[in-house]
């Protein structure tokens, strides 16, 4: 089973020589809508009743395969789109139909198959495995559209605000892709606004912060960030913040110490002359390297002792906030506490 990227698509589409089976999977739904309506107005337009067919997830199969099969009307081909077509829980007679109507795909028409919604793990599910044998059978290709990486969403942001006469560094698009989260259609539209706002003025990460959304990740990751710089009010300003936004205690808990297993794979790795790819590689970073360099960067106030007395109180705080009666409130601020007592006197409170 071969599986494509977004790199082998955009040249494929640009030469306008159309496969006639397209199967568009991964975790970026703007990509593949995006790619998805690129095809289709390669062919026809959407409104094209004749020659533009769209079925659902409960569609008939037999109605998609007499579709694909008809002629086109005045022109040279189809498109026929199946959207999040529930392969894994459909009989074993609809599954032969799908793969035989991909397998069979005739040079009049372009069979998009597309899952937005539907989840399944490409590499273990067995059908899915079938469903892309049946369509390179016929020369189609499967490809799979997950997030685009740090550089290419960082050049998009900057690109994106020249073209709508605004100015970005490299910098602050970084920044606002580590505050907003990777998902395209949310970047797009937080451009929109800082531009917006802006105009003429260059945007800066002040301007993100007074503009843009926070995900929960990016304000753990502040609270995060002032607690490994010891800052003990900054620490429990952005405690507040996220108590604000109704955050459960295990969440923000969870999150803190993700930061600190970074760290640690970070230090495990380098202790057996490993490097920051290897343990991108291993543990499924692709695309979310940064926060490996950010770990790496951090470790630098780290030693095996502080980093292991800081694992043991972050899990003595998941003891305590899943013991019945406890304030999730005052266990988290004791535990800021104690993680910023640990990087300044390399001990712990409780043995101080």
């Amino acid at each position: 089973m071969a599986i494509a990227f977004e790199e082998a698509l955009k040249k494929n589409i640009a030469s306008g020589e159309l496969l006639p089976v397209y199967i568009l999977f991964g975790e970026d739904g703007y990509l593949k809508k995006t790619y998805s309506d690129k095809i289709t107005k390669k062919i026809t337009e959407p409104d094209d009743v004749f020659n533009y067919c769209k079925f659902g997830a409960s569609c008939d199969l037999q109605e998609v395969y007499d579709a694909a099969m008809q002629l086109p009307f005045m022109a040279d081909k189809k498109c026929i789109l199946l959207d999040d077509y529930d392969f894994e829980h459909c009989s074993k007679t609809d599954l032969d139909r799908l793969c035989s109507l991909l397998s069979e795909a005739s040079d009049s028409a372009v069979i998009i198959l597309r899952f937005d919604n539907l989840e399944f793990d490409s590499k273990k599910s067995s059908k899915f495995k079938r469903i892309v044998a049946s369509a390179e059978k016929a020369g189609g290709m499967a490809v799979k559209l997950d997030h685009r990486k740090m550089p290419e969403l960082i050049k998009m942001l900057t690109d994106g605000a020249s073209k709508r006469g605004c100015k970005m560094d490299s910098a602050t698009a970084k920044y606002l892709i580590e505050t907003a989260g990777e998902d395209i259609n949310i970047l797009r539209n937080e451009l929109d606004k800082l531009c917006a706002f802006s105009g003429s003025t260059p945007i800066t990460r002040e301007t993100v912060d007074r503009v843009c959304i926070k995900t929960v990740e990016a304000s753990v990751y502040n609270l995060s960030k002032h607690i490994i710089a010891c800052d003990i009010s900054a620490s429990l300003t952005a405690l507040d913040e996220l108590f604000f936004m109704r955050i459960e205690p295990m969440i923000i808990l969870h999150s803190i110490s993700s930061v600190y297993v970074d760290m640690f794979r970070i230090y495990t790795a380098k202790s057996d002359g490993g490097t920051v790819s290897q343990v991108s590689s291993a543990f499924g970073y692709k695309g979310r390297e940064f926060v490996l360099e950010k770990a790496a960067t951090s470790l630098k106030k780290f030693d095996f002792k502080r980093l292991s007395l800081s694992l043991e109180a972050l899990t003595a705080a998941d003891n305590s906030l899943k013991s019945f009666g406890a304030d999730g409130r005052i266990v988290l601020e004791q535990l800021i506490i104690k993680l910023i007592y640990i990087i300044v006197k390399g001990e712990s409170v409780d043995k101080a």
